[in-house]
């Protein structure tokens, strides 16, 4: 028989579109199981400040289609201290949980690795996070989404520069991961990308549009990863304005748009199977680890890898965008 009778659910870092409905996965896989179910409100901020309500199967409807999170999301220096941290734990005799479900990114792993270490709490976690850089899954909640939006924009902004002859510089999130950038990129058609993960010469894309000027082919869209080694999308403009003359280049910043909106079919999926999986690997005592799918298929990955280990791009995707570009 599992030990687990009663555990919590919370989400931390940026939010994702799909958290809402990794939430009611959790707490609805869970309730199957006969376990009482919590959720924290504001992350680790609320677990030490105990503030912590319990969740029934209908408070968790209606929320599938919705993005952003119903717990909210916050980040706690306070957490980062071994007195906050007790102060969490404390919350966690308080209301005798016996598990975590913890939805976020690279930072909720690593304090969740922490706490578990420390307390002896087990806890999983569930990939939050539009920027699809956590190890151990092919997909996180939210990515789908985010690119989704990111091409829906650009194609409208691909209007205004096929009409006025203009060159966009558009400057997508992922921090210092291109997945967003390049999904975005070979999405939408872009010219050209600059993502964190490569070497991308500025010189090149001189050259490019120097060439493409000659053959009169438009040229007009360029992708930017924020984290992107060269510049964002202002710098990157204005240094082409340098050295073409009279080319007309406008630039746009996408920004926190990405993050918002309801979650594509995809991410609800997604975002289910992972939640639903969490639970049921808490009763199988799983511990210290991230859930995730690869090849379509749930693995278990610590911690450790999944926070340490990268998820680079495929080079594959990044040949095949550059030979489509031309």
């Amino acid at each position: 028989m599992s030990k687990i009778k009663k555990i919590a659910v919370f989400t931390s870092g940026g939010d994702a579109p799909g958290m809402n409905a990794a939430i009611r996965s959790v707490v609805r896989s869970a309730t199957f199981h006969d376990l009482h179910v919590f959720g924290i409100m504001q992350g680790y901020h609320g677990l030490i400040e105990g503030n912590i309500n319990r969740l029934e199967r209908k408070d968790v409807g209606n929320i599938i289609q919705r993005g952003g999170t119903i717990l909210k999301t916050a980040r706690s220096k306070e957490f980062m201290f071994p007195e906050g941290r007790q102060k969490a734990y404390e919350s966690v005799q308080a209301f005798e949980l016996d598990g975590l479900v913890a939805i976020g990114g690279n930072g909720t792993y690593t304090g969740a690795k922490k706490f578990g270490e420390e307390f002896g709490i087990p806890i999983i976690g569930v990939p939050g996070t539009i920027d699809n850089d956590i190890y151990g899954t092919d997909f996180t909640i939210g990515f789908d989404t985010a690119i989704n939006t990111a091409i829906e924009a650009v194609d409208r902004i691909r209007d205004t520069a096929d009409s006025h002859s203009r060159l966009f510089f558009i400057e997508v999130m992922g921090r210092h991961s291109g997945y967003i950038a390049l999904y975005t990129g070979i999405g939408s058609g872009a010219g050209t990308i600059f993502l964190p993960e490569t070497e991308s010469n500025f010189d090149k894309l001189i050259s490019l549009l120097k060439k493409e000027g000659r053959r009169k082919k438009l040229f007009n869209l360029v992708i930017v990863a924020e984290g992107n080694k060269n510049g964002n999308a202002m710098e990157l403009a204005e240094m082409v304005k340098q050295e073409i003359d009279g080319i007309d280049t406008k630039v746009t910043i996408i920004g926190h748009l990405q993050r918002g909106g309801s979650p594509t079919a995809n991410d609800r999926v997604l975002a289910s199977r992972l939640g639903h999986s969490a639970v049921e690997g808490l009763l199988e005592g799983k511990s210290a680890c991230a859930v995730g799918l690869r090849n379509n298929m749930v693995e278990f990955t610590s911690f450790e890898d999944a926070i340490s280990k990268p998820n680079p791009l495929n080079k594959d995707l990044i040949k095949m965008a550059e030979i489509l570009a031309m």
